[in-house]
């Protein structure tokens, strides 16, 4: 209970009232090993899952056979809370677990129960989906960029904002990578162009924007 009080799901319940919510309604505890395959794209979302343990991460596979990671997952988030409901309830990416992994995991028909035995539950649950929408949406844009260059500016340029000055990656490369749906080389190799190119200065993960007109350039790039 007391890591589900962390959950945004139940911001504004304390654990007393969130046993009290708990013990109407039907619920369980799963858990996965590492590697396990927890849902797949297109199955379809019955339950809603939060983290208790552990991470997962939902990836995207394209028709090359390329894994594409969307997201880390860790406690205390929900998964797929999007997907919950509507006309298309399916999951729209594979679920795998990092590592092992507990789930507080509650029926749709017992989100449906929690709604409306809660006023607070049933605005953070709207709250979520908004988010989720938003992010989902800029996950989108940035996919749509087809250079390793244009995908390398959006992101910087995000983590920067309109300011001036020098930033810490907070991603490896390898992380970025498999964000980006490149390989390690091909991402150190555009970086290393930008960086010759006197658009940014990357010294390991310090990143500073020398040129910022061109950088806003390479987002037109096909």
């Amino acid at each position: 209970m007391e890591i589900l009080t962390r959950c945004p799901l139940f911001k504004g319940i304390d654990i007393k009232q969130l046993s009290q919510l708990m013990d109407k309604v039907p619920h369980q505890i799963k858990k996965y090993a590492k590697g396990h395959m927890i849902a797949q794209s297109g199955d379809e979302c019955h339950s809603l899952m939060i983290m208790l343990k552990g991470s997962v991460k939902g990836e995207m596979i394209d028709y090359s056979g390329k894994a594409i990671k969307i997201e880390d997952i860790e406690p205390p988030k929900p998964l797929a809370i999007a997907f919950l409901f509507g006309e298309n309830n399916t999951c729209p990416v594979n679920i795998v677990a990092n590592n092992s992994v507990e789930m507080f995991v509650l029926p749709k028909a017992s989100v449906i129960s929690l709604m409306q035995l809660s006023s607070s539950f049933l605005t953070n649950f709207m709250n979520m989906i908004s988010s989720k929408t938003q992010f989902l949406s800029d996950k989108i844009r940035f996919l749509s960029f087809q250079t390793i260059r244009g995908k390398i500016a959006h992101y910087l340029l995000q983590l920067i904002g309109p300011v001036e000055g020098e930033i810490m990656l907070p991603k490896s490369q390898e992380e970025l990578a498999n964000m980006f749906g490149v390989t390690r080389p091909s991402l150190g190799r555009a970086l290393r162009e930008l960086h010759n190119e006197n658009i940014i200065e990357a010294k390991g993960k310090s990143i500073k924007i020398m040129n910022r007109d061109l950088l806003i350039k390479q987002l037109k790039k096909a």
